[in-house]
């Protein structure tokens, strides 16, 4: 799959989609190759506020753990409620593993004040920095 344009990419994987003051973030689609099928995922509560490159959450699967990183500064808004396990739910991260860059984004995080999501890679970038890596 390869990575929307439109979105801009954190080295560590994960997308950010801007719209007005407000940007929706998920995981890649390579990231979730590398994991392959997620089985939990754990989120920041919203009204927690986050720094560009906080660690922010953990999605693992069968075959191992990773963070989640914020990619840009500001305060959570909403969260992607059905991906997440709490108290007696059980969630269900298959949207991330089926559709990364829609139905499994992660968190709508409002930028703080003078944040911008300039300091990000653009697809091409991305897909260099993939290239790089071997991928």
């Amino acid at each position: 799959m390869s990575n929307p344009s439109n979105l801009r990419y954190a080295t560590t994987h994960e997308w950010a989609k801007q719209d007005s003051d407000v940007v929706t973030v998920g995981v890649t689609a390579f990231a979730i190759e590398q994991l392959t099928e997620p089985t939990y995922l754990e989120l920041p509560a919203v009204g927690a506020a986050l720094k560009a490159g906080d660690k922010f959450g953990i999605i693992e699967s069968y075959k191992s753990t990773s963070d989640l990183y914020s990619p840009v500064s500001g305060t959570v808004i909403e969260r992607n409620e059905p991906l997440v396990d709490e108290g007696k739910r059980k969630g269900d991260p298959k949207p991330v593993n089926d559709d990364a860059f829609g139905a499994g984004w992660m968190v709508k995080i409002k930028l703080a004040p003078s944040a911008t999501l300039d300091h990000l890679l653009t697809a091409e970038q991305y897909d260099q920095q993939l290239a790089s890596e071997g991928h």
